[in-house]
């Protein structure tokens, strides 16, 4: 697997929602960038329910600490969104770190306009 962090954004504003898909390596310095991506998907619609599809990533246990605190309080970090927007997040992490207690969300293939 690839150290490099890939992010793709699939957007359906009129469902809602959007998926924020990343593969590489997460570390807690490489999720801060996720984060930027994250935050800008939030502000293209009041509302919008955010994927965090981490699942074929290789994630750093803090990072995905990080990430399911993020999910639990429905906002960033205040050093990405200072305001503290609200941002209904949902994480897919990857099966070997997934809470056994937690069900896997299946991913749901969204359009991307041209």
């Amino acid at each position: 697997m690839n150290d490099k962090l890939k992010v793709l954004v699939r957007l359906d504003l009129d469902c809602g929602e959007a998926e924020v898909a990343a593969q590489g390596h997460v570390t807690a310095k490489s999720l801060q960038a996720l984060y930027v991506v994250v935050k800008r998907a939030n502000h293209l619609k009041e509302g919008l329910h955010l994927v965090v599809d981490v699942s074929h990533a290789r994630v750093e246990p803090a990072a995905m600490e990080q990430l399911q605190a993020c999910s639990e309080s429905h906002h960033l970090p205040a050093s990405i969104d200072p305001l503290q927007s609200e941002c209904n997040i949902s994480v897919l992490a990857p099966a070997d770190l997934a809470p056994a207690a937690a069900p896997r969300r299946k991913s749901r293939a969204l359009s991307l306009a041209a």
